[in-house]
């Protein structure tokens, strides 16, 4: 495809942990501009490091790009700063719904603005939009985000990432611990983004139903590797995506 249609852009991507402990061993996919990709696969397939690799977040946790390419928008990721990538338009939302625990759900959102130097006006803005998406942090605006639910948890770390007004949103286990009525809502609310603001977003997830279900194309990981990919609704018709890349049990015959 022509590189104006791609976002994002991994290719062989190679990775290890402290030099020693290889998480990827060869990882490609696309984000066009305007999809929402996801990148599934078991625990322990590589798509939590894959998604750091796309952030340039691995450096913060001893890991290392090792070979490949990684580039967003023209930019070589690997040879920039996180913050100067999310200055730049792609906002990493990272797996354990990571807020603020001692500042308020509304103080939280608004530290996602900081990095683009938002005026106050702005600010409001973004802050109606955030809680027209996500109604119940408006509710939850003034209460401590330690003390609030793990759904509204993840709501304020996804508000937060979207006050950066990314155009890539890099979405990590969105489901992690939450009940199925709450995840269905999230992915609701990020496909309402997508089409009506052409939102993109890379998302990994281990519930391969839900994300396939709202994401346009897939890829499937396995051991650090690429071993599938293609249109989502194709790949959710296959009845072996589960039994054969995700560790879940086939179905037994009747």
């Amino acid at each position: 495809m022509p590189d104006a249609d791609v976002l994002l852009r991994l290719e062989h991507v190679q990775a290890t942990y402290n030099r020693a402990i290889v998480a990827l061993h060869d990882v490609s996919l696309t984000v066009r501009r305007g999809e929402i990709l996801a990148v599934l696969g078991a625990n322990g397939a590589g798509k939590t490091t894959t998604l750091k690799s796309a952030s340039n977040l691995l450096p913060a946790e001893r890991g290392q790009i090792t070979g490949g390419t990684i580039v967003f928008d023209g930019i070589n990721v690997v040879a920039a700063r996180p913050g100067d990538l999310v200055r730049r338009g792609l906002a990493p939302v990272l797996e354990g719904r990571r807020v603020f625990r001692s500042l308020s759900v509304e103080e939280n959102l608004v530290t996602g603005a900081i990095a683009r130097d938002a005026t106050r006006a702005e600010i409001a803005t973004d802050l109606a939009r955030i809680y027209d998406t996500f109604p119940r942090l408006r509710e939850k605006r003034r209460v401590l985000a330690g003390l609030t639910s793990g759904g509204e948890q993840q709501m304020t770390a996804i508000g937060r990432a979207l006050m950066a007004r990314p155009r890539l949103l890099v979405l990590d286990e969105p489901s992690m611990g939450l009940a199925p009525l709450l995840v269905q809502g999230i992915f609701r609310a990020l496909a309402l983004l997508n089409r009506q603001e052409g939102l993109s977003i890379l998302v990994s997830e281990q519930n391969a139903a839900v994300a396939l279900a709202h994401a346009h194309r897939a890829v499937v990981l396995e051991n650090g590797t690429t071993v599938l990919s293609g249109d989502a609704a194709e790949l959710q018709r296959r009845g072996d995506i589960e039994s054969f890349y995700l560790g879940e049990a086939a179905p037994q015959a009747a």
